[in-house]
């Protein structure tokens, strides 16, 4: 699915506009989204991810992608949803796959089976241990890296890959530069792009940008957003991938603990910015991680100019 959208601006001329102008007035829409959703648990859960699903379905994403659970725990459940929502929502769906407690024959007869089922698309990742702040330890007959596992993959068929980016250096790394070797390995291996962890600064992922640039890298890096509504479950994120949460965040969610509607209005508003800088400095993509919520991402989307593409045809007729 694609938008039918006005041309590019010049991104000297856009930067000059996001300081003289309101911050989201005359975007054209000219950008590429997808979305992040993790299986669900119980069938309340599932019906609240297919709304969301219908909910985003019109912006016309590149694709959506469904997790893992710690230690490959939900791989039944992420299969089907993958499925379901290639089959029935007709939207490119990518799989996540883990180098977790498989074997090389068992990861590899699961891509065969999404395969079948018409999956195209997998989110390789090396996948953390269940227990958490467990170190991750190789199957004996596994993947030991994301790397071992796009090239595992690459043998099955030929998926469409995306790899994960730490733009603040992966919590397991030991410098940032190791963390770049690791992830120019994976591209290496045959990766189409890189999706990064999330952050909550334009100029981490223009840092992140850079350096990528020197070391050789030209796949694309797409920037994960995650609209926060929760503090507490956002830092126990950010200790899971390295992310830095700033102070003046705490702030702006101070007393707003049983204002649900405030909370998400300040959620919404940050992540908003923070696409907004990124735009400005000439990022086209994005990728949001959901919480298989919709209504955060959607608005961001509509704040970055995305319109439905129902719409967008009517208007163009």
């Amino acid at each position: 699915m694609t938008s039918l959208q006005t041309a590019p601006l010049d991104p000297q001329q856009e930067a000059q506009t996001a300081r003289d102008n309101p911050l989201f007035s005359g975007l054209p829409g000219d950008i590429g989204v997808s979305f992040e959703f993790f299986p669900p648990k119980s069938e309340k859960m599932e019906a609240k991810l297919w709304e969301a699903v219908q909910e985003l379905r019109p912006l016309g994403p590149k694709f959506v992608s469904v997790t893992y659970g710690a230690g490959g725990s939900t791989r039944e459940r992420t299969h089907n949803t993958v499925a379901r929502i290639i089959k029935e929502a007709g939207i490119p769906a990518a799989a996540h796959l883990t180098c977790v407690d498989a074997s090389r024959a068992e990861t590899q007869a699961v891509a065969e089976q999404y395969w079948e089922a018409g999956v195209r698309h997998i989110v390789a990742l090396r996948g953390d241990a269940g227990e958490p702040g467990a170190p991750f330890v190789a199957h004996p007959d596994g993947y030991a890296s994301a790397a071992e596992l796009v090239a595992g993959l690459k043998e099955v068929a030929d998926f469409e890959i995306s790899v994960a980016a730490y733009p603040e250096t992966h919590p397991d790394a030991d410098c940032p530069q190791s963390d770049m070797d690791n992830l120019k390995r994976k591209i290496d291996a045959g990766a189409t792009r890189a999706i990064s962890q999330f952050f909550f600064s334009a100029e981490t992922f223009f840092d992140f940008q850079e350096r990528v640039k020197a070391a050789g890298i030209d796949a694309p890096m797409v920037p994960g957003i995650l609209p926060v509504t929760n503090v507490a479950q956002a830092r126990k994120f950010a200790g899971q991938c390295g992310a830095v949460i700033p102070g003046w965040m705490d702030g702006l969610f101070d007393g707003l603990d049983e204002r649900p509607a405030a909370r998400q209005l300040v959620a919404a508003t940050i992540a908003a910015e923070l696409c907004r800088r990124l735009y400005a400095g000439g990022v086209r993509e994005f990728h949001f991680y959901t919480l298989n919520r919709a209504d955060l991402a959607y608005a961001i989307c509509h704040l970055l100019g995305r319109r439905p593409l129902e719409r967008t045809l009517e208007t163009a007729a």
